[in-house]
């Protein structure tokens, strides 16, 4: 089975990196089986150096200076942007806020080759960083709860992974670069979450006035306490809520309890390092380090070494974005490559009402979520059935149709994404219903949650399965 070659591309609030990935796929079914095509292997090839995200000034990331930084790393890693099939270029932290963040994606575009995505969302970061330090295959492999704290300049993205699936996710904004120095302790900026943390704390920092060691130290204690709360160690209270990342969710533990606790990010590296200068980098990364080593997250849960640290989020955007459908698919081939799909996901109770035949519900939901979504297509999400009868699958193939030809513009493709395996039978009854008014795309073994935007690559393998990534787009 080929390889394919995916790039990861994390521009942050203090650094941009870039990490290049081999995924191997293989046919893990027998001879005279139908193909079950799977991910088996995936390797870092190249970590690129770690740069300072170059700014114009506190609201305008360099563009320019970024895509220079992306073209001389293609080039030391000996790789052209047609060499890559698959990845993520993820503008994270600080940096997901910045007013041309959006432009800076596109400036990339030249390099991130056919397939590769523009993904930004403090959750989904949470997700990706906590997989590429380690954590995610650690409660696999050893059936338990862990949480990964992704500490960075402005974010702190948290996990909690139980045996491998995703129980919560959040952000709280909390990180290293928050409050900026010069080295007499002259304060140069800071963020408005570390200015509600002093404010709370009744100490006064003005950018261009002096600020005290002992003062720092009371906040970036108070920051550490404040991710204790979030991991639900301690009482929670109201400043939690209002240091959190806008656009995040609010961390859930749902009845689990936390094995072990893991930290990532550039904080990370100071955490272990409790001696030296305490402002090297101009910022209060190394104090809160300090802080959280001596706080009550490092006593009260076993921690767990990563095998990334500063380069968790984009060791897991070049490795772990890309997932491929089932092999029981169908779709027709001149539809793809297609990026930034928005998706509708349906209730069960609203997937019932499908398989029962019954339509206008589903025009509604549809109307409504175009309507939202400023799209005029989308992809329909739905969990599946394990063994539908025929007269099931008909009923929802007929209903999908219908509501289609009546809510979306006329030859705006029929996308259907499932969970389980029916794509085949289901996107064939769609096709004949439709009778080539619309192409179909109809693919499971992927799950999509509502929010959720899907890019669907070429076919791959004799067309056997289909890349895809599902992501989350947030600017803002």
């Amino acid at each position: 089975m080929p390889n394919i070659l995916s790039v990861g591309i994390d521009i942050g609030t203090s650094t941009t990196q870039l990490v290049f990935s081999r995924i191997s796929m293989e046919n893990m079914s027998g001879y005279f089986c139908v193909p079950r095509i799977c991910i088996v292997d995936k390797e870092v090839i190249y970590k690129s150096q770690v740069h300072l995200t170059p700014l114009k000034n506190a609201a305008f990331i360099d563009g320019e200076a970024i895509r220079e930084i992306v073209a001389e790393e293609f080039r030391r890693a000996g790789f052209t942007p047609r060499d890559v099939d698959t990845g993520a270029v993820i503008i994270t932290g600080e940096s997901a806020r910045k007013e041309n963040a959006a432009e800076v994606l596109e400036k990339l575009g030249g390099f991130a080759g056919e397939f590769v995505v523009s993904t930004a969302g403090p959750d989904l970061e949470s997700i990706i960083a906590g997989k590429g330090s380690g954590v995610f295959q650690y409660t696999i492999d050893n059936a338990c709860t862990a949480a990964n704290l992704d500490i960075g300049g402005g974010t702190t993205n948290i996990v909690f992974f139980d045996n491998g699936e995703t129980v919560s996710k959040g952000c709280l904004d909390i990180g290293g670069r928050l409050i900026r120095l010069k080295k007499d302790l002259t304060v140069e900026s800071v963020s408005p979450a570390a200015a509600k943390i002093a404010q709370h704390l009744g100490i006064r920092l003005t950018p261009g006035q002096r600020t005290t060691l002992p003062d720092l130290e009371k906040i970036t204690d108070k920051m550490a306490d404040l991710l204790a709360q979030a991991l639900y160690i301690k009482p929670q209270e109201p400043l939690l809520q209002a240091v959190r990342t806008p656009g995040s969710a609010w961390l859930e533990l749902q009845g689990k309890r936390i094995n072990r606790i893991c930290f990532s990010g550039g904080v990370a590296d100071c955490i272990a390092k409790p001696d030296g200068d305490p402002i090297p980098y101009g910022d209060i990364g190394v104090l809160l380090g300090r802080s959280i080593a001596k706080g009550d997250l490092t006593r009260s849960i076993p921690t767990l070494t990563g095998t990334e640290t500063i380069r968790a989020t984009v060791v897991g955007a070049g490795t772990y974005t890309t997932t491929i459908s089932g092999s029981t698919i169908t779709y027709a081939r001149e539809l793809f490559p297609m990026k930034n799909i928005p998706a509708l996901k349906l209730s069960l109770k609203e997937q019932d009402a499908c398989f029962e035949g019954r339509v206008q519900p589903l025009v509604e939901k549809i109307k409504w979520f175009l309507q939202q979504s400023e799209s005029e297509k989308l992809i329909l999400a739905l969990t599946g059935a394990a063994n539908p009868e025929y007269k099931e699958l008909k009923a929802l193939a007929h209903c999908l149709c219908e509501a289609m030809d009546t809510a979306l513009p006329a030859g705006t493709p029929a996308l259907i994404v499932l969970e389980q395996d029916i794509a085949k039978a289901l996107g064939i009854l769609m096709e004949k219903e439709l009778s080539g008014r619309r192409k179909v795309a109809c693919i499971d073994g992927i799950k999509v949650e509502q929010g959720d935007y899907v890019d669907l690559g070429k076919p791959m393998l004799n067309g056997l399965v289909i890349p895809v990534v599902v992501k989350t787009l947030l600017f803002g």
